[in-house]
C-alpha cells in the first residue's frame, strides 16, 4: 500500500522534540503547525479537554495554542487521533481566527493561547 499525501500536508522535522510539524498556506503565507496535545481527561477541571494545535510563522518565532471544545469523548481502546486526521481546512480557518482575534505571528513575545470552536472559528 503506496503513502500518498494529502493536500496541505508537509512534514518537516522539527529542531526540538514535539513531534512532526506541517506546513500550510493561509492567506499567501506559510505557517508551521502540529498536533500539541490529544482530547484527554483533566483532574484539574475534572471534565475532558480537547485538542489543541500549536501554530507559528514560517519566518516567526511566536506561536499561538489553538484550543478545540472536547467533542465526543472517545471510546476505550479507540484508535489516537494522528494529525493527519486533522482536515486542513479546520487549520486555516483557525489560523484565521487566531489572527482576528489578535495574534500576530511574526511579533515578538510569549506563546499566545486562543479558544476556537469546533470548526476552527
Amino acid at each position: 500500500m503506496a503513502w500518498t499525501r494529502r493536500p496541505g500536508y508537509f512534514p518537516r522535522m522539527t529542531r526540538h522534540k514535539h513531534g512532526p510539524e506541517f506546513e500550510i498556506e493561509v492567506g499567501g503565507e506559510l505557517y508551521l503547525w502540529r498536533l500539541q496535545r490529544l482530547p484527554q481527561w483533566s483532574s484539574d477541571t475534572a471534565k475532558w479537554r480537547g485538542k489543541a494545535i500549536a501554530v507559528r510563522h514560517s519566518e516567526g518565532q511566536r506561536e499561538a495554542v489553538l484550543e478545540f471544545p472536547p467533542g465526543q469523548q472517545p471510546r476505550f481502546g479507540a484508535p489516537q487521533l494522528k494529525p493527519s486526521q486533522i482536515a486542513p481546512e479546520l487549520v486555516a480557518n483557525a489560523i484565521t481566527s487566531a489572527i482576528a482575534a489578535g495574534w500576530e505571528p511574526l511579533s515578538r513575545g510569549k506563546t499566545v493561547t486562543i479558544v476556537v470552536d469546533e470548526h476552527g472559528g
